[in-house]
C-alpha cells in the first residue's frame, strides 16, 4: 500500500477496532491521533506502542458528538502531526434492545455517537481536505446495517444503516475535490467487549455459533478489520468511494440480501 507523508485521526482508537487501524496505519508510516473519549491511559498506551516502533502519534481525548471538542482534537493533531489526510470513523455503541423494551434514552446515545459521530468529524477535517484536494474518509458501518437475523440489534442496525447513506452522499458531494468517502460493515469481531459479562464458556459458545454462520468458519479479529481500512485509506484506493465493503467471513444468515 502507499502512503506518502500522511496523517490520519482514528476515533474510538484506544482499543478493539480502533486500536488495531491505529497500530496497521502507524506501521504503513502513517502518523496517527488516536482519539478516546474515557480511556486516556488505553489511548497513551496505543501512542507508545506506536512510538515504541518508530512512528509518530498523539492521544487526543474527545466525544466524537461533540463539535467544540472535536474542533480542538484536529487541531491539536495538525499541529503535533500535520494535516490530517485520514478520518477513520470508528467510534460507536452497541446497545442491545428488543422492540417492546424501547429505551429512548438508549436509542439517543446510539445516534448521538454512532450517526453525529460520524457527521462532526468529518466536518470538522473537511475544509481543510478540499483545499488540499486530497483526502480518505472511511466510516464503520456494520453488516446489522444490511439485516442480520441477530435478534435485539435492530436499533443499532438502524443507526448503522444511517452511516451507509451518509458515506454514499459524503462521496456524491466531495468526490470532485479528491476525497474518498468509504464504508466498511464489519462481522462479528472477537475484541474485549465480547468478555463482559460472559465466562470462558459461554464465550467460547459463542464463538462457535458465530462460526458456524461464517463461510470461513471462525469469528473475526481486529486486524481483519485494520487491514480493509488501511486498503480503503491508501493512495491506491483513489478510484474505490461510495463503496461498503463487508468483512465478515462470509456471514449467511442475513434476513435480505439485496
Amino acid at each position: 500500500m502507499t502512503f506518502q507523508n500522511r496523517t490520519a485521526l482514528v476515533t474510538g482508537a484506544s482499543r478493539g477496532i480502533g486500536k488495531a487501524i491505529a497500530l496497521r496505519l502507524a506501521g504503513e508510516g502513517v502518523a496517527v491521533g488516536v482519539n478516546y473519549r474515557e480511556r486516556a491511559a488505553e489511548a497513551q498506551a496505543v501512542v507508545e506502542e506506536i512510538a515504541s516502533r518508530g512512528g509518530r502519534a498523539v492521544a487526543v481525548g474527545a466525544d466524537v458528538s461533540d463539535e467544540a471538542a472535536v474542533a480542538a482534537t484536529v487541531a491539536k493533531v495538525e499541529a503535533e502531526l500535520g494535516p490530517i489526510d485520514i478520518l477513520v470513523n470508528n467510534a460507536g455503541i452497541f446497545r442491545r434492545m428488543e422492540l417492546g423494551e424501547t429505551d429512548w434514552e438508549v436509542m439517543d446515545q446510539m445516534q448521538r455517537t454512532n450517526v453525529r459521530g460520524v457527521v462532526v468529524p468529518i466536518r470538522a477535517v473537511v475544509e481543510g481536505m478540499r483545499r488540499r484536494g486530497y483526502g480518505r474518509i472511511v466510516n464503520l458501518s456494520s453488516i446489522a446495517a444490511h439485516g442480520t437475523s441477530m435478534a435485539g440489534t435492530t436499533f443499532y442496525a438502524a443507526s448503522k444503516a444511517e452511516v451507509v447513506v451518509l458515506t454514499r452522499r459524503f462521496a456524491l458531494e466531495l468526490g470532485p475535490f479528491g476525497i474518498t468517502v468509504n464504508a466498511i460493515a464489519p462481522g462479528f469481531i472477537a475484541t474485549d467487549i465480547v468478555w463482559v459479562d460472559r465466562t470462558r464458556e459461554e464465550v467460547e459458545r459463542l464463538f462457535s455459533t458465530i462460526a458456524e454462520k461464517a463461510m470461513m468458519r471462525r469469528v473475526g479479529k481486529p486486524e481483519d478489520i485494520a487491514a480493509a481500512a488501511a486498503f480503503l485509506a491508501s493512495d491506491d484506493a483513489g478510484f474505490i468511494t461510495a463503496q461498503v465493503i463487508t468483512v465478515d467471513g462470509g456471514r449467511t444468515d442475513y434476513i435480505n440480501h439485496g
